[in-house]
C-alpha cells in the first residue's frame, strides 16, 4: 500500500461515489475502480459495499478512513514544518557574545530577530573571544559577536560596528579633567587589562596602540572586562575600553576619548560552511541594524 492508494480510498469514501471521486482526483473512473479493487485485495477485506445508486463504507473501511485522514493531516503538518525549517522560519540558532554586549547591542539584535522569526529557538552563550572562535569551529555556536581581527581561514567575519576606544579612570584621576586625553600622557600610569588568553587579537591591538604612542603599558591587574571597571574605580589603574562600555553607567569612573580617536571593530563571525537558514536570517538582522546605524547622522 502506498499513499496514492490511500488518497484514492479517501476520495471515494468521502464522495460515496466513484464518478465524483474520479473527477476530484482528475482521473477516469475505470482505473480508479481497479485501484480500489487492488487495495481491497491487498488488505484482505472489503472497503466498500457497492450498489447502482451509492457506495457505502464498510466497518473496516470506516476505521481505515479515520486513520488515513490522520496520516494525511500529519503529513501536511510535516511538509509545512519542513518547508518553514528550510527557509529558516523554525529551527535553532546558537549565539556567542561578549559580556559587554549584554549592555550594548545584543538586546537590539535579539528583539529584531525574535520579531521576525518568533518560532526559532535562540540559545545564548556568554563567551570570551577565544572561546567563541573554538565554539564556532566545533559547532557549539553558530555565530559569535566579538572584537577582531580574526586570523582563521575557516571562519568568515563581517564588521558589525566600529567603536571608539576610551580611557576609563577613577573620577578623581588628574586626567579626568581633560575632555580628550593624549595616550602618551598615560605612559607612567598603571593599567588594568583583561588576560590576553581571552582575546589575543584585541589585547595585541591595545599593546600596539600604546607602542605607537611611545610606551609599553604597565599592566598591574588582569580581569574580565566588566570586572575591570571595579578595579579602575578602586584606583588600581586605568584601562582602555570600547565605547559601548558607557552603557554600564558607573558613577565612580569617567570615560574620556583618546586623541586621534583610535577604534576597534565588533565582528559577527561564523563558520564558512555553516548553511543554517536561521543563521542566515540572524546575519540579515545584524546587517540591517548595522546599515541603519551607518545611515544615522
Amino acid at each position: 500500500m502506498d499513499l496514492r492508494h490511500l488518497r484514492y480510498f479517501v476520495a471515494v469514501a468521502e464522495e460515496r461515489h466513484f464518478g465524483r471521486a474520479a473527477l476530484r482526483l482528475h482521473m477516469a473512473q475505470p482505473p480508479l475502480s481497479r485501484q480500489i479493487q487492488a487495495l481491497e485485495a491487498e488488505l484482505g477485506f472489503k472497503l466498500f459495499e457497492r450498489s447502482r445508486r451509492r457506495v457505502e463504507v464498510t466497518a473496516g473501511g470506516t476505521v481505515l478512513l479515520d486513520r488515513a485522514r490522520r496520516v494525511f493531516a500529519e503529513l501536511d503538518r510535516a511538509v509545512h514544518e519542513a518547508r518553514r525549517a528550510s527557509t529558516g522560519e523554525t529551527g535553532r540558532v546558537a549565539i556567542g557574545y561578549l559580556s559587554s554586549l549584554a549592555y550594548s547591542g545584543l538586546t537590539g539584535y535579539l528583539r529584531a530577530f525574535r520579531e521576525e522569526l518568533p518560532a526559532v529557538e535562540v540559545v545564548l552563550r556568554e563567551l570570551a573571544p577565544s572561546e567563541q572562535l573554538e565554539a564556532i569551529k566545533d559547532g557549539r555556536i553558530d555565530v559569535g559577536l566579538l572584537r577582531g581581527p580574526i586570523d582563521d581561514p575557516s571562519i568568515v567575519s563581517e564588521r558589525v560596528r566600529r567603536e571608539r576606544l576610551l580611557l576609563a579612570m577613577p573620577v578623581d584621576h588628574p586626567l579626568a579633567a581633560r575632555t580628550r586625553v593624549p595616550l602618551a600622557l598615560t605612559a607612567k600610569e598603571p593599567f588594568v587589562a583583561f588576560p590576553r588568553a581571552r582575546a589575543a587579537a584585541f589585547y595585541d591591538s591595545l599593546i600596539a596602540l600604546c607602542a605607537r604612542a611611545g610606551f609599553s603599558p604597565r599592566i598591574v591587574q588582569e580581569a574580565p572586562q566588566l570586572d575591570m571597571l571595579s578595579l579602575v574605580a578602586a584606583g588600581f589603574g586605568i584601562a582602555i575600553l570600547p565605547e559601548s562600555i558607557r552603557e554600564v553607567h558607573r558613577p565612580d569612573i569617567v570615560l574620556r576619548p583618546i586623541v586621534g580617536s583610535p577604534s576597534i571593530d565588533l565582528l559577527a563571525a561564523w563558520r564558512g560552511d555553516n548553511e543554517s537558514p536561521p543563521l542566515r536570517h540572524f546575519l540579515g538582522v545584524v546587517r540591517r541594524i548595522a546599515a541603519t546605524r551607518s545611515a544615522a547622522p
